[in-house]
């Protein structure tokens, strides 16, 4: 499924559609260069499950952060930084992934070999002023998502 995104609005409107969809132990990989929205996307997910968006920012040094929706935790991770497999080990990177709570992983491709069988990966990509938005289910989970998605966002192609 594949949306056009003309302005931040609509990346932030996307990602709080996915927020409303979403469901405990719910998965979000997000990939893409820098400057495409990865955390704009998280942000407007975050508040789709209640929390308030402006708390959101990206973990890029911390690593991880962990927000409150509605009586449901978002655990928010940012691999760029990270550069190797074994320092995922060090900061409990499994133990934390999928569970209780929502996860959102940034730069989630570099570490694709790392991350669970099912998840909806969430591809946002610079085409010249607009932003496209490619998104692609693993797992039965991740298409309901992807059928709500489509019921509800009135933008985009």
């Amino acid at each position: 499924m594949e949306f056009i995104l003309k302005t931040e609005t609509d990346t932030e409107n996307l990602g709080e559609i996915l927020g409303k969809e979403a469901k405990n132990g719910d998965i979000f990989c997000l990939t893409g260069g820098l400057g495409v929205g990865k955390t704009v996307m998280c942000r407007g997910i975050a508040a789709g499950l209640g929390a308030n968006g402006k708390d959101v920012t990206s973990p890029t040094f911390t690593i991880m952060n962990i927000y409150w929706g509605r009586d449901i935790e978002i655990k928010h991770f940012d691999l760029y930084r990270i550069e190797r497999k074994e320092e995922l080990d060090d900061i409990g990177f499994q133990e934390y992934v999928g569970g209780q709570g929502i996860t959102l992983i940034e730069w989630a491709d570099l570490f694709s070999d790392e991350l669970p069988d099912e998840y909806l990966k969430v591809e946002l990509l610079r085409e010249d002023s607009l932003r496209r938005a490619v998104l692609t289910p693993f797992g039965k989970r991740y298409e309901e998502i992807l059928k709500g998605v489509k019921r509800n966002a009135d933008f985009g192609d």
